[in-house]
């Protein structure tokens, strides 16, 4: 793939200021089937004060939000959400995720993770349907990813698994000054032009 023009945001705030820097590449996509999936090796969000609460005994639950639109910071016109839950043994020094997912069948959880598959695994969990857009059309890709904060807990997280219109919501909304949060974004991209894989699984 190799669109014309491409720009690469990361940012992070991890109790700080938010920070801006360029980073190439931040996300690698392909198509399985006519599910749009992503990788993003140098997309590091186990870092800051989420990896020293995980370090102190705590779990962190982290809201994904995968979205594709017709321009930069566009509205989305497609879009993922989840929402993970992480936690590290400190004896192994290794990671556990649960993924919510919207109900009780969506749910998965894996256990002895280093820091790089762990955030890796989150990642490659994200599924965009790109069913009906236009192959040849521009588009911009966008992943964000902010730390919970526990006054969306109870708005997000029902019974069956997570409710999709409140985490919409707060991606919606700005991130609270002190939670942490990191996006990527490129464009413009077209899907005939990414590599196409076996569907996994």
């Amino acid at each position: 793939m190799t669109p014309v023009t491409r720009r690469w945001w990361l940012l992070a705030s991890l109790g700080a200021p938010v920070l801006k820097g360029l980073v190439a590449p931040a996300l690698k996509l392909r198509l399985e089937g006519e599910d749009l999936r992503l990788a993003a090796p140098h997309f590091k969000f186990l870092t800051g004060k989420p990896l020293e609460r995980l370090q102190d005994g705590a779990a962190v639950a982290f809201l994904a939000q995968f979205s594709l639109a017709a321009g930069s910071n566009g509205v989305a016109m497609r879009r993922a959400v989840d929402r993970f839950v992480v936690s590290y043994d400190l004896w192994e020094e290794k990671f556990s995720i649960t993924r919510t997912g919207q109900n009780r069948t969506d749910r998965r959880t894996v256990s002895h993770l280093t820091m790089a598959a762990a955030e890796a695994w989150c990642l490659s969990s994200l599924a965009l349907d790109t069913a009906g857009l236009a192959a040849d059309n521009p588009f911009w890709i966008r992943l964000e990813l902010r730390a919970e904060d526990p006054r969306d807990q109870a708005a997000v997280v029902g019974e069956p698994g997570i409710n999709l219109t409140r985490l919409i919501e707060v991606f919606s909304n700005p991130a609270r000054a002190q939670q942490a949060r990191w996006e990527a974004e490129v464009g413009p991209v077209r899907l005939a032009e990414l590599p196409r894989v076996a569907r996994s699984g």
